[in-house]
This record gives C-alpha cells, structure tokens and sequence, in this order.
C-alpha cells in the first residue's frame, strides 16, 4: 500500500517566507521530488504611478562603452566608498530609469529620501525597485544602465 503524503510542509513555507523577507525578494519558488511550493509577494508600494518596464534593447559596443565620468572597474572593485554604498539586493540587471529614454531615478549630486526608489534590477523577468535605505546625497553611481550586477556588488554610494 502506498503512503500518502501528510500536507504541505508549513515549517518550509515559513522558511521560504522569511528567505522572501530578508532578501527583500518579490517570489521564490523550490520543487522537491513531486512537490513544487512558489511563495511570492507584493512589492513595496510606491506612490508614483509606472508604467509597465519594456526590454532594453543596448547594441553591444554601448553596452562596453563606460559613461562619461563612470569609475574605472578596478575602483569599484578595490572596494571604493564600500561604507557608504548601496549594494545589490539579487542577482539581474540593473536599469537606472524607468523605461528607455526617461530620465533617470537618481543623479549625482541629488539628494534622495529613504525609500525614494534609486534603480530597478530585473531578475527572472521581474522588475524590482530598490529603494534607498537611507537619506542622503548621491555621490557616486558604480554602475551603467542595463548592465549585470551581482548579490553585494556596491551600485551607488550615498553620503
């Protein structure tokens, strides 16, 4: 006689909850043998209105070519300002506008608002918006629009 299965495991939703929570993660999604458990959730709200996030299309000599005034990677590696910058949250794709063409959430030199968005990161199709965790005044941004970033890689420094 086969053994059922007693329920869906609450101690591992919990888990996969509290992972959501302190990785600030919008879904995630685990399948052991026959059992497939996705726990998402609804973003930060934000009071201004987006419109939906279309695909950067960046040809590839502007996607190497660094910004004007853009740090030189070693100095982003090196640790630069590593104290007071923003690190990335998860893995995707960093964008610093709301859409091709717009202007850009922050610059240097402005002055932001804890929980003013800073960039979005687009991971797994998802467009996450990263608030500031801090006030303060934008002395740095260490990274291009729509370029990779990985979990911890300094992005922007705020003083």
């Amino acid at each position: 006689m086969a053994e059922k299965k007693s329920g869906i495991d609450q101690a591992l939703i919990r888990d996969l909850a509290n992972i959501l929570k302190e990785t600030d993660l919008t879904e995630i999604e685990v399948e052991q043998e026959d059992l497939r458990i996705r726990v998402s959730r609804n973003g930060t709200p934000v009071a201004m209105s987006m419109p939906a996030m279309p695909t950067y299309q960046v040809p590839p000599a502007a996607a190497a070519a660094p910004l004007p005034g853009a740090p030189a990677p070693a100095a982003v590696e090196a640790g630069h300002n590593a104290k007071n910058a923003i690190t990335a949250p998860m893995v995707g794709t960093a964008y610093l506008a709301p859409a091709p063409g717009a202007r850009p959430f922050i610059e240097v030199g402005a002055t932001v608002k804890e929980g003013q968005t800073i960039l979005i990161i687009e991971a797994m199709k998802t467009m996450n918006q990263i608030p500031a965790p801090r006030a303060g005044k934008v002395t740095e941004i260490l990274v291009q629009d729509a370029a990779p970033v990985e979990y911890g890689e300094p992005l922007i420094v705020i003083e």
